[in-house]
């Protein structure tokens, strides 16, 4: 049996951590030095597996990362980002987009991959994790009120308020999909809420789909057989594509409604956007700081900034990454 390391053979490895960004479709996770520089990253998809088998996706990235670390770097705490919510009491996770997902015991399995050298785990939202991002690596330094609104499958808030993320009494704030920004209520909006629905990437093929049954005198691109996608429907916005112009345009109606919202209720310095939409839809920023200026409490609109996300796809893996370092920071702190 290997014998446990010496207090000097410790001091002598580098400090270091793990970050991993788990999503709808793949797991990014990185390995950081303890300043904060990603080392060894690697992704992987999990487009087609479920439950458990994501679970050995992301611990077969957790030896490649520590395999990576050798002799050289002792890992001293993980961060996670998981899509959907992270209940902090039972370690448990429900993800919508991963099958099997519904209550995953994540927090055990993390440990079970740590059991013969134990590290601190942190797991929070990716909501939550992309506003850290931003504080850490991005637009939002400095900041002790941001929000990042992320748009990509479905659409959420992470917010930072006074320095602290706001998590609401059951893990669940930040829920921005769910947004009421029509009526009447319709029953199509039960899955997914009235602003996704319309104005996510999913929510942006949706409503073309609708438009497309709709409107039986449309004859353009996207009758000929053109998927009918969020990527699509933005990059035919500019050839004046008449099912574009109609989807897009009520989209940035309801981004800038939404950061009205944000900005009335939270007065936060900055509201970023990001997610796979923002991307592509970053060009309508103007448009949608236009539309926010109609809606929102006119003082905090003009001391809010509007900006699109710096560090765009890497922002839930710096996210991850970060609390994995302020897990070290607090550990520092109340050693004796």
């Amino acid at each position: 049996m290997q014998e446990r390391e010496t207090w000097h053979e410790l001091k002598l490895r580098v400090m270091a951590f793990i970050g991993l960004d788990i999503g709808a479709t793949k797991i990014n996770a990185a390995l950081f030095s303890g300043e904060g520089k990603i080392l060894f990253s690697i992704s992987e998809s999990i487009s087609n597996k479920k439950g458990k088998e994501v679970g050995v996706t992301l611990s077969g990235q957790i030896t490649q990362l520590l395999n990576h670390a050798g002799e050289k770097y002792k890992i001293d705490a993980v961060g996670v980002s998981v899509p959907g919510i992270y209940y902090s009491e039972s370690g448990k996770v429900w993800a919508p987009n991963i099958k099997g997902w519904e209550d995953y015991p994540l927090l055990e399995e993390l440990n079970s991959v740590f059991q013969t050298d134990p590290v601190k785990i942190s797991i929070d939202s990716d909501r939550a994790c992309y506003i850290l991002g931003e504080v850490w690596k991005g637009n939002a330094q400095g900041c002790r009120n941001a929000i990042f609104m992320a748009v990509g499958t479905g659409i959420g808030a992470g917010i930072l308020i006074d320095g602290k993320i706001l998590r609401g009494a059951n893990d669940i704030a930040g829920c921005t999909g769910w947004l009421a920004l029509d009526r009447p209520f319709q029953n199509k909006y039960s899955g997914c809420g009235c602003f996704e629905y319309y104005a996510s990437g999913d929510g942006l093929a949706r409503s073309g789909k609708d438009l497309l049954a709709e409107n039986k005198g449309y004859s353009g691109i996207f009758r000929q057989g053109i998927e009918i996608n969020g990527r699509n429907l933005i990059e035919k916005y500019d050839t004046k594509d008449e099912l574009a112009i109609a989807v897009i345009d009520r989209a940035i109606e309801y981004w800038g409604m939404s950061v009205a919202n944000l900005i009335s209720l939270f007065n936060p310095e900055k509201v970023i956007l990001g997610g796979g939409v923002f991307g592509p839809a970053a060009k309508f920023i103007d448009r949608i700081r236009n539309e926010a200026a109609k809606w929102a409490q006119p003082i905090g609109f003009k001391l809010a900034s509007i900006e699109v996300s710096a560090i765009g796809s890497l922002a839930g893996l710096y996210g991850a990454g970060y609390l994995a370092m302020q897990q070290i920071k607090t550990n520092q702190n109340q050693s004796p």
